[in-house]
């Protein structure tokens, strides 16, 4: 049972339970694991259900019912009233804008909290696409950051207006 689905254009982004979203990364292959923040798992064995800052969120299509990827948000909003979202779109559905669609509705949901008034994206610096999908969501490099999780990044952020 999904207790929080966010709506997009085509998407239903359902949340998942802390087991479901363990069972999901043992099945991503070895090159993509290594890239999931070993903190981050940490704290989805911690979460409660239904806790919608730590589990990832499926992103259903709603007309076919096919799983194209998933976003989540790497933590609760800190004392600066901000978060961090992360978002994959499987290889086989890149390139129709799903992605854009995953960034935009947790950036909306962040915002629609109450709790947040910054949105932040970590984005390898080599990774056009997701650089592409920040700045069609209207969010604005800040230059490169160390990550104590994810090492060189570049970093994107979109405040509420």
């Amino acid at each position: 049972m999904h207790t929080i689905t966010i709506p997009t254009p085509r998407l239903d982004l359902m949340l998942q339970t802390p087991a479901e979203t363990l069972a999901w990364v043992d099945t991503l292959p070895p090159e993509v694991q290594v890239e999931v923040s070993p903190e981050w798992i940490a704290r989805v064995r911690m979460s409660e259900p239904g806790n919608p800052w730590t589990v990832s969120y499926n992103a259903q299509v709603r007309d076919s019912g096919v799983i194209v990827g998933s976003g989540a948000f790497k933590g609760p909003p800190t004392e600066e009233a901000t978060v961090e979202i992360a978002y994959g779109i499987d290889e086989a559905h890149r390139g129709c804008g799903y992605a854009t669609e995953v960034a935009n509705a947790l950036t909306a949901f962040a915002f629609g909290t109450g709790e947040v008034q910054c949105v932040r994206a970590h984005t390898k610096v080599e990774n056009l696409a997701s650089v592409r999908v920040l700045e069609r969501c209207g969010f604005r490099y800040l230059g490169e950051v160390l990550d104590p999780e994810d090492g060189i990044v570049s970093r994107y952020e979109r405040v509420d207006s």
